[in-house]
């Protein structure tokens, strides 16, 4: 399995990502450890999550949602892909 997920950061921003452990994955960000972007802007919380059954999958829908503007983003993140 798959997921994207967003993360909101302190000041206010989001930070999409995949991974196939979630669990580990949002660990490491809440310790400072897995990207620069959420290092700076800890601490971050889930707000979305979507499971896939393949990577590329996963990343379709990883790209596809970066690209929105971000209420879009935000729309979706309440909503579901």
């Amino acid at each position: 399995m798959f997921y994207v997920y967003v993360l909101k950061c302190r000041d206010g921003s989001l930070y999409t990502g995949y991974t196939n452990d979630l669990k580990k994955r949002l660990s490491m960000h809440k310790e400072g450890k897995a990207s620069k972007y959420t290092r700076s802007r800890l601490p971050v919380e889930l707000v979305a999550k979507w499971s896939f059954a393949t990577k590329s999958e996963a990343m379709k829908h990883e790209i596809s949602f970066k690209s929105l503007t971000r209420e879009a983003k935000i729309a979706t993140a309440r909503n579901g892909f």
